[in-house]
């Protein structure tokens, strides 16, 4: 085998590297959309966000830190409401939107969410303790989940939530109990699957069949009726005297780009919708069809803007229900990713660094294996990890990075940055080209991290999560405190 070094030109490609991955004509350039609106590099060549430079950052909070633009956040709410507002405007008076909290959440955003004229969508008891100290009215809110306890179904009657989705039969049947119990009606949303093959990871898709939530909107040929779970949910809550049912959802999946999907999902639940209100005399005056909204992660993401998916969907829900005959249901939405992700980035600092040389299969002049070609790649390793950003090792998820401190004019060189755990998957991003100067100290940023990072975040190796500062107007502020060696002693109760 052969050693051959290369030099890497713009707009060419290391052959380790994946197709989609071009070297960038500037190193040091943002590219859109990864990033906040405000993020951009002072005179110095630092990264900036809110008017707030990342070693100031550094200094200040430390490192990892999540890094959110307030001011972008709001903006992105803004334009999910304001344009599915108007797109519905003449079909059901407009949109309900309701943030996913289970993306990023705390009390700070919560309010941002309610400032801004969204509702909430939550997914557990602590999501619902964060709403009610933020003081989110309970009307506002809503409630998911496949296996809710008892104690979370009585905090969200407790709250007077303005729905709870249901996700089964038995589900069903405690939440009618529960209510009828306390002498109330739990206003419900019945969650189908409605078949759609979303085009994402497997593990964040949805609305199939062989997955754990949702009810079946297939016909069960084994029951003698030869009805749906989904059809009999809709008899069993509208003859119970607990339940009052608002509707339909449906939730296909996530990181999705291919209008299709949503179109299809929002056609087949309003020809049931039409179907189950005939058959049963019922009014189901609500349709939620979720969110899943793509972002970009990488340059080669293309998020369609909120105005485009409204229009589509708007388009899908009017021509059907004229079809149909029907008075259209209040439309609603839970976009999550797609309002927090690109608000944020990781700010981290580089520690060990070093370079391998990796074979690459069919490089060879003469097209003998033996012969092929070894280039090389570089492990970059920055102070977090997996226990900040689990997205690669759950889902394969690609992200990108920048050095952060500074600019530079040296060469690009295929990297791999990498944290510090004691797992060979411990990658945060798979492959980025960065200067070849890059050295301990630095400060790299990587963007896109505002939804599932820090809500997904751990202490694996016993190392403290990091903290969320939000940054506006030349100023940061904690919204989230990063955690102490002490937070983690104080749970240890001793032998």
């Amino acid at each position: 085998m052969r050693a051959e070094a290369i030099t890497v030109q713009a707009g060419g490609a290391s052959p380790l590297a994946p197709e989609w991955l071009q070297v960038p004509a500037d190193l040091n350039a943002l590219q859109e959309p990864m990033w906040a609106g405000s993020v951009q590099r002072n005179a110095d060549g630092e990264i900036t966000a809110g008017g707030v430079d990342v070693r100031e950052l550094k200094q200040q909070f430390g490192t990892p830190l999540f890094v959110m633009d307030e001011a972008d956040f709001r903006s992105r709410a803004r334009a999910f409401k304001d344009s599915f507002d108007a797109a519905f405007a003449d079909i059901c008076g407009g949109v309900d939107v309701y943030y996913a909290g289970k993306s990023f959440l705390c009390t700070a955003v919560v309010k941002w969410v309610e400032e801004e004229g969204l509702r909430l969508d939550t997914a557990s008891g602590g999501e619902l303790a964060v709403a009610a100290r933020a003081g989110m009215p309970g009307e506002r809110v809503a409630l998911h989940g496949n296996n809710k306890s008892d104690a979370e179904l009585n905090r969200a009657l407790d709250m007077g939530l303005g729905r709870i989705v249901v996700d089964s039969l038995d589900e069903l049947a405690r939440v009618g109990a529960i209510a009828q119990a306390r002498g109330e009606q739990a206003k419900v949303m019945l969650r189908l699957t409605p078949g759609v093959h979303a085009h994402t990871h497997e593990f964040i898709a949805t609305a199939h069949e062989d997955q754990k939530f949702g009810l079946s909107m297939a016909a069960d040929t084994t029951d003698e009726a030869g009805i749906s779970a989904a059809e009999e949910a809709v008899a069993a809550a509208a003859a119970h005297p607990g339940i009052e049912l608002l509707g339909l959802h449906c939730h296909i999946g996530s990181q999705i780009f291919e209008p299709d999907g949503f179109a299809l999902a929002a056609e087949k639940l309003l020809r049931f919708l039409a179907a189950m209100q005939e058959k049963y005399s019922i009014t189901m005056p609500e349709l939620d069809l979720g969110g899943g909204y793509g972002i970009a992660y990488t340059p080669v993401d293309t998020p369609r803007p909120p105005a485009e998916i409204a229009n589509a969907m708007a388009a899908v829900v009017r021509s059907t229900c004229a079809e149909l005959g029907i008075n259209a249901p209040r439309i609603s939405i839970e976009p999550g990713r797609a309002i927090v992700g690109s608000t944020t980035f990781t700010l981290y600092e580089v520690g060990t660094l070093k370079t391998v040389r990796v074979d690459a299969p069919g490089t060879s002049a003469d097209g003998d294996a033996d012969n092929n070609v070894t280039y090389p790649r570089r492990y970059v390793s920055v102070d977090g990890g997996m226990s900040d950003n689990a997205r690669p090792v759950l889902y394969d998820a690609d992200y990108s990075a920048v050095l952060a401190s500074r600019t530079s004019a040296a060469a690009p060189q295929l990297s791999r940055v990498v944290g510090k755990h004691c797992e060979s998957g411990d990658i945060v991003v798979r492959d980025v080209y960065l200067p070849e100067d890059v050295a301990a100290g630095d400060l790299l940023a990587v963007p896109g991290t505002g939804a599932y990072c820090w809500a997904l975040s751990s202490n694996y190796n016993y190392l403290a999560r990091p903290g969320v500062v939000a940054v506006r107007d030349g100023s940061a502020r904690l919204i989230v405190r990063g955690e102490t060696e002490e937070d983690l002693l104080n749970r240890d109760m001793g032998a």
